[in-house]
C-alpha cells in the first residue's frame, strides 16, 4: 500500500512540473528582447545557467 502512494505522489510532482515548465515557457515566450536578456544575465549570476 505504502507503494502506491509513493508512486501516486510520484505522478502528481511529474505532473505538477510538467506544468510549472509549461506557464514558464509561455510566459518567457511573450518577453521582449531587453527583458530576455535581463531574465538571462540574472538566471546566470545566480548560477541557473551555466555556460
Amino acid at each position: 500500500m505504502t507503494n502506491v502512494r509513493t508512486r501516486f505522489g510520484h505522478i502528481e510532482d511529474e505532473y505538477k512540473r510538467e506544468e510549472l515548465l509549461r506557464k514558464i515557457v509561455h510566459s518567457v515566450e511573450q518577453l521582449q528582447q531587453g527583458e530576455l536578456e535581463a531574465l538571462y544575465y540574472d538566471m546566470l549570476t545566480k548560477d541557473y545557467i551555466r555556460e
